[in-house]
């Protein structure tokens, strides 16, 4: 367990709900929810974080949810309990899940990689535990190609990382680095906010 991210998320979590559920929340929650809506068969969810996106979930589905801070799924767990379906979480970190290959048919991820310490471990980690075939389906936002965003974000990511993202991952190519397949992405709002899918190659 890093324990270093999880007492920086652990903190967040007193503000989380206010910094984020009346800002970035609504403004992304119809593409979240179109996103969402292709959950199917055994899904992890990385990130629960306090639940936000749970409103957001198609019910009826059997989702298995992860954070690294308790604290943070201590204030999930009456959005977890209201959910209509079949949802359990636990902690952990994902650079070392405790979970047998291949037991996922997908992975959905939510404003997440900007957050990994070690993103293209933390992908690698999904990739062993997605089934051959299994998708994996992230609503991110990552940094930018074009000037003067791009340099905006780099200025500004020293001091986000200290208490929660980072601003300028590039967060497509580690999703290659990791080795997933038929990589396809849809950019939400300019490049920055963007919708990545990708495959583990089946053998």
């Amino acid at each position: 367990m890093d324990n270093a991210t999880k007492n920086k998320w652990d903190r967040a979590a007193l503000f989380f709900d206010v910094m984020a559920g009346y800002g970035a929340e609504k403004r992304w929650e119809a593409a979240k929810t179109e996103l969402f809506s292709h959950m199917n068969g055994k899904v992890l969810f990385l990130a629960v974080g306090t639940g936000l996106d749970i409103p957001c979930f198609p019910e009826n589905k059997d989702i298995y949810g992860i954070d690294i801070s308790p604290k943070m799924l201590e204030k999930a767990e009456n959005r977890v309990q209201n959910y209509v379906g079949n949802m359990t979480t636990e902690v952990m970190d994902v650079h070392d899940l405790d979970m047998e290959d291949n037991c996922f048919d997908q992975v959905f991820t939510s404003c997440t990689f900007c957050s990994v310490p070690n993103p293209v471990k933390g992908l690698k980690s999904l990739y062993r535990v997605l089934k051959p075939g299994g998708e994996l389906l992230m609503f991110e936002h990552t940094g930018s190609r074009y000037f003067p965003i791009s340099l905006m974000m780099n200025v500004m990511t020293p001091l986000t990382r200290q208490i929660g993202p980072e601003m300028n991952r590039k967060t497509v190519d580690n999703v290659q680095q990791a080795g997933f397949d038929d990589i396809k992405v849809t950019n939400v709002y300019l490049d920055v906010v963007k919708i990545i899918r990708a495959t583990k190659r089946a053998p």
